[in-house]
């Protein structure tokens, strides 16, 4: 999966689950664009228009991940945290990652790769 930030391009390394099997059969029929709202100065959170599969599990998150949250909502983490989350992948090439989300709102293209 490739994640888009204006002009910041990231791969993600998916995890084999069936939340990551369902969101990729949605990416194939097309990008998805989602409006990221900033939560607490570590991560940037944005509803899907339905519900994936879940399979939350307490977990500490780090820079990079990308999890789901309350099965609607896409969480990307430029920071850490523990909660009950539902793993989809995670960015290993960090450089601008941080660059790329900033400090408010973002929107970001979640799509498949070529």
């Amino acid at each position: 999966m490739i994640v888009t930030v204006g002009e910041y391009r990231f791969e993600v390394i998916l995890e084999d689950n069936a939340t990551t099997a369902e969101l990729i059969k949605i990416l194939e029929d097309g990008p998805i664009v989602i409006d990221m709202k900033d939560y607490s100065g570590f991560e940037k959170v944005g509803s899907l228009d339905r519900s994936l599969t879940r399979s939350d599990k307490q977990t500490t998150t780090h820079s990079g991940d990308i999890v789901l949250y309350n099965g609607n909502n896409i969480v990307i983490f430029y920071g850490s945290n523990s909660w009950s989350y539902t793993r989809i992948g995670r960015v290993e090439d960090l450089s601008d990652w941080e660059k790329a989300l900033g400090s408010g709102d973002v929107t970001v293209e979640f799509s498949v790769g070529e």
